[in-house]
């Protein structure tokens, strides 16, 4: 079977674009089609200055979200990062095979560092070295597909040119992985500032919708979304971006075409409200499981730690062959003991 790796980062609450661009994908298509590897990768969200309890929580809270939103256990491996060793041991042996111009030409080093050093903050080596570990995640099991978002195709090229070099080096060890990208609200924008992403790691709320929100606060953060300057009920990305986006949430809640939507809607008053209850509807069924993951904590912390054990057989074996490829001595196998003065006999 095609395998399939994706993570998502605890870094801040879960929000609908995580949703629509990629949790729901995962549960209603990618689990069944493949061997699907799933991982809150924590380790990520040490790049920056961070909170160690909120880090802790977050994971948790992600892991069973993703469960809430339809993940199972039995058709896929869902674990944290952190709790596979494999991922870090095969990062340090890629970073010996990147570059230090191929690191700093990352999109995303370059605007986080920015925004670190504008508030006063030092930028971590591990910021700029993360795409590798992000590489020796999806590498380590030997992933065919990696469903992302715009955004991150920048690093599956990377995980894909490391994959290359060190075949290519040290003989064939790495599947070469590709991005793949959702047709439909693949990117879901921020209701305040439709130009920029909906990120849960942003600090503008009003314009974020979290998957924990209740329905009243849903449908006031949509229903003040920015729209446009006119008036008509359009369907184009340049000219009305916030219409657009609103569309977008609409056509991935209901199953509907962007285009056709527009034509049904006479006011922005009138689509932000079907868009509102579209997605109150859509989150329902996610949130109400969540609350019964939640009653029962035993359950979540079970799959994780089944779905570690798992994922550290899988990846085992091609870390380890990338360990005796790159020229490392194998560590030498105890001996068997010997019993002094134990016959058979006896």
């Amino acid at each position: 079977m095609t395998k399939v790796f994706s993570g998502i980062k605890p870094t801040g609450h879960l929000t609908l674009g995580n949703y629509l661009g990629a949790m729901r994908r995962w549960a209603e298509v990618d689990q069944h089609r493949s061997d699907a590897v799933f991982c809150v990768v924590d380790l990520h969200a040490l790049t920056v200055d961070h909170d160690p309890a909120r880090v802790r929580r977050l994971s948790r809270q992600a892991a069973t979200l993703l469960l809430a939103a339809g993940l199972d256990p039995s058709l896929c491996t869902l674990f944290v990062q952190s709790h596979v060793d494999e991922h870090t041991r095969l990062s340090y042996l890629l970073e010996c095979v990147a570059t230090d111009g191929e690191m700093r030409r990352m999109i995303q080093y370059k605007e986080k560092a920015r925004r670190e050093q504008a508030r006063g903050g030092s930028v971590r080596l591990s910021l700029l070295t993360y795409p590798v570990l992000m590489a020796a995640d999806i590498l380590a099991y030997g992933t065919d597909e990696v469903p992302v978002g715009d955004d991150q195709t920048q690093h599956v090229e990377l995980a894909r040119d490391l994959a290359v070099r060190f075949n290519q080096r040290y003989g064939h060890t790495f599947t070469v992985p590709k991005a793949t990208h959702p047709a439909v609200a693949a990117r879901v924008m921020n209701l305040q500032d439709p130009l920029a992403k909906m990120g849960k790691s942003d600090d503008s709320g009003p314009g974020i919708v979290y998957l924990l929100d209740e329905p009243d606060t849903i449908r006031k953060k949509v229903m003040r979304a920015v729209t446009d300057s006119g008036r008509e009920v359009v369907y184009d990305r340049a000219a009305s971006p916030g219409v657009a986006n609103l569309l977008e949430i609409l056509a991935a809640c209901t199953g509907g075409n962007p285009d056709e939507l527009s034509a049904v809607h006479k006011s922005y008053g009138a689509l932000k409200a079907d868009t509102a209850e579209a997605v109150i509807e859509t989150l329902r069924p996610v949130q109400a499981r969540h609350r019964e993951l939640c009653a029962e904590p035993g359950q979540v912390e079970g799959v994780l730690r089944e779905g570690a054990e798992r994922a550290k057989a899988m990846a085992r074996p091609t870390v380890d062959a990338a360990y005796r490829a790159i020229g490392l001595l194998e560590p030498a196998q105890a001996a068997e003991p010997v019993l002094i003065g134990v016959t058979e006999k006896s």
